[in-house]
């Protein structure tokens, strides 16, 4: 029974995309033809997009709500006692050949023997080394690992590990119990996680937290384009660069984060920080 449900819903959101493709495609081919499409509010009315809503085309996505909701409660329940942590971002694609990997590895290990839980994406290259640094070290190694078509699997360096289906629900782990952010180098996704913090730090969603950029050869053209252009264009303000800094040896990474908080009286959040990160 449920599957013949299932299949009359499938085939609904099936017969509705072809109607909406239908039509759009019609107005589309009247425009190139010349004709002016003008929509009076009978025609507008009758737009898939202004009717009520069908229940059984929301099924997959009513349930998912209950999928997301554990992925928050987990990652709240077995992460709430972990800082001070630091999160760890870089490349997937380099093996342990790699300086880069080398690099993030003895980072790692330094954290850990300084205190710091280790946070990394649980994939393999620099995640793996963030991992395996951690896990020789004195403090807790983390993989928040995310189910990808390709690049992600599990690395075995991890004391707790935790599986993600959907990005948005894995970053709020990576923000909320950070006391740093170390960004080495990486690809798309290094660069997302960057703009993300960036973006929470610069609009008070989030609190301050150092953001240390690792190999200045790897960042110098970045930074010199975004003052070059986004605060030459006024997009972001001049200020807005000292949100992150540029080291090269991982002791100086691990001197940093320390310094940064000297002045504060430890890691923990204030409590106005912390109603913050409750409207994270």
């Amino acid at each position: 029974m449920w599957y013949h449900s299932w299949t009359l819903v499938m085939l609904g959101e099936q017969s509705a995309a072809g109607t909406i493709f239908a039509n759009v495609r019609k107005t589309a081919g009247q425009r190139r033809g010349g004709l002016e499409v003008c929509m009076d509010d009978h025609s507008k009315s009758a737009h898939p997009g202004l009717m009520p809503v069908n229940d059984t085309t929301l099924t997959r996505e009513s349930w998912k709500i209950f999928q997301i909701m554990a992925e928050f409660v987990e990652g709240f329940e077995r992460l709430a006692r972990i800082r001070p942590s630091v999160s760890i971002f870089g490349s997937a694609r380099v093996g342990p050949e790699h300086p880069y990997y080398q690099r993030c590895e003895e980072v790692a290990r330094l954290l850990s023997d300084a205190g710091f839980s280790v946070v990394s994406g649980g994939g393999p290259g620099i995640m793996e080394a963030a991992n395996k640094g951690a896990k020789a070290g004195r403090s807790p190694s983390i993989g928040l690992n995310i189910q990808l078509p390709h690049e992600q699997s599990d690395n075995g360096y991890q004391d707790i590990s935790l599986h993600f289906r959907h990005f948005f629900s894995r970053k709020v782990m990576f923000v909320k119990y950070a006391s740093a952010y170390v960004v080495l180098p990486g690809g798309f996704g290094t660069l997302d996680e960057l703009a993300e913090i960036l973006t929470l730090i610069q609009t008070g969603k989030s609190r301050r937290i150092p953001i240390i950029l690792v190999h200045r050869p790897f960042w110098e053209g970045l930074v010199a384009w975004l003052r070059a252009t986004m605060v030459a264009e006024g997009t972001i303000d001049e200020a807005d660069l000292n949100l992150f800094q540029i080291l090269d040896e991982p002791q100086e990474v691990v001197d940093a984060i320390f310094a940064f908080y000297e002045t504060r009286g430890g890691f923990l959040p204030s409590a106005e920080e912390q109603e913050i990160l409750l409207d994270l």
